[in-house]
């Protein structure tokens, strides 16, 4: 039986961080992960590869579009998609031996193999894991659960690995396909339909709800709508997806209008679904401690992070909140430092949400729908890129920037990009948000000329009407 301060089961964003941050902390730490390589979803078959897809993607479209508006002049093109999936794999292995390295650096075990309660000692916690090489039991006073979380399998649209596929499988297509039907108009399906319509492909999104990115400002959401619109994306909204079946080569999709109650037969050569992600507690054998998941598959936390189980702790996708890798992280590294006796802090007005189309789609804080459902006085400040010198240089004067805040106070209640480069420019906000700070802030810093986060600035000045390049 080997002995450990700390087991952590899974190696993903939320494991593999919160595993090196306890062995910062002098804890003697294992983490369990059953797959080949650590990094979990986000490093193996999420976050990393589909971005190294969709730049290798946007870099094909702007060398097709934006190339020659620029005095640069390409011949004949064409697309070498295993060179491109190659180079996706090759980061993604790069980063995951990077996690692996790190583990030797902190003097942290990795367990390869399936991780499983077995029972309590005292205040001791049994982990089985099981490997190829046989079963093992590692033995701690305070376990931290990591699982992640898995895609979300439609009855009546199961996975079959080559015609209907999960986001997986999405990231290893060998041949840009005809006509890819993605069903979902979430995150991960905008993104993946983004690939490959820049690439060629024919890509309808069918969408259940009667708007994409529900959870994104409204505003913002309908700008992105129409730009991925123009972009060749067919958007059916208010639609669900019936039932499929393959005829020769073909897939055929039936679908619904949910208004109208009519029926519709699409042809397609792919379909991708991509309605979410569940929480993974799978064979995690929780009734062995004493606990169960939830009725959502979630496992219970006090704000400590900890279970009903004294010394079981939980973070990330199996928890409440966001399914998002850096909010896994950031629970990760609070929860063994309150193990530590430390102060662990987690604002979650402060995650920001992020989407990687072009032009990128970001948020942090609440939406004006919200502010409004909560019936919060507020004052909203814009600024289009189309005003931004740098955007212009760039030929990227597509978005806007939209800042929410107290109407009485000034206090920063949220801001929403869509825009170039929205995913580092949210950065701003999030660091005024977490400290409490207001537009004026943001209006009263400099910010350098010219730069694209000059129009950060400017929504912050229009909050008061004071907007100066526009």
């Amino acid at each position: 039986m080997d002995n450990f301060d700390l087991i952590v089961i899974g190696g993903g964003p939320g494991g593999y961080v919160a595993a090196i941050r306890a062995a910062q902390l002098g804890m003697k730490v294992v983490c369990v992960e059953k797959s080949t390589s650590l990094g979990g979803t986000c490093l193996n078959v999420g976050c990393i590869p589909s971005k190294a897809l969709l730049d290798s993607s946007e870099h094909y479209a702007n060398a097709q579009h934006k190339f020659k508006k620029h005095g640069i002049e390409v011949g004949e093109m064409k697309m070498n998609v295993p060179q491109m999936i190659a180079r996706k794999n090759e980061v993604v292995k790069q980063l995951t031996m990077g996690v692996a390295g790190l583990f030797k650096k902190n003097k942290i075990e990795w367990a390869q193999g399936y991780g499983r309660f077995a029972g309590i000692e005292g205040d001791q916690k049994l982990v089985e894991v099981e490997a190829a090489t046989g079963k093992r039991i590692l033995k701690a006073p305070k376990v931290l659960i990591a699982t992640g979380s898995a895609v979300i399998e439609l009855p009546h649209l199961k996975f079959d690995g080559k015609k209907i596929i999960s986001s997986t499988e999405a990231l290893n297509i060998s041949e840009v396909p005809g006509h890819l039907v993605v069903v979902g108009g979430g995150v991960i399906g905008l993104e993946m339909g983004s690939v490959w319509a820049r690439l060629g492909s024919k890509v309808t999104v069918v969408e259940f709800a009667d708007k994409i990115l529900t959870i994104m400002d409204q505003q913002i959401a309908n700008e992105a709508f129409k730009s991925l619109q123009k972009q060749g994306l067919v958007f059916k909204v208010n639609t669900q997806a019936m039932s499929a079946k393959q005829v020769g080569d073909k897939m055929q999709l039936e679908v619904m209008d949910r208004a109208t109650q009519a029926k519709e037969t699409i042809e397609c050569d792919l379909i991708l679904v991509a309605t979410g992600r569940r929480p993974f507690t799978d064979g995690l054998q929780l009734d062995k401690i004493g606990m169960a998941a939830n009725e959502k598959g979630r496992i219970d936390i006090n704000e400590h992070f900890e279970t009903k189980v004294k010394g079981v702790y939980a973070i990330g996708d199996v928890v409440a909140g966001p399914m998002l890798a850096h909010k896994a992280e950031e629970e990760g590294m609070a929860a063994v430092e309150i193990m530590a006796g430390q102060a662990g802090h987690v604002n979650y007005n402060g995650i920001p949400w992020i989407v990687y189309t072009w032009p990128e789609i970001a948020g942090v804080g609440s939406t004006e729908e919200e502010l409004k459902q909560k019936g919060i006085e507020y004052k909203v400040g814009t600024f289009p890129f189309l005003a931004n010198g740098r955007a212009k240089a760039m030929d990227e004067s597509e978005g806007l920037v939209k800042i929410l805040a107290d109407k009485k106070t000034d206090k920063l209640l949220g801001m929403h990009i869509f825009g170039p480069r929205a995913s580092d420019l949210i950065a701003e906000a999030v660091t005024v948000l977490e400290y409490g700070g207001s537009a004026e802030d943001i209006a009263r810093t400099c910010h350098a000329h010219p730069t694209l986060s000059e129009a950060v600035k400017e929504a912050a000045l229009a909050v008061d009407g004071r907007r100066i390049h526009l």
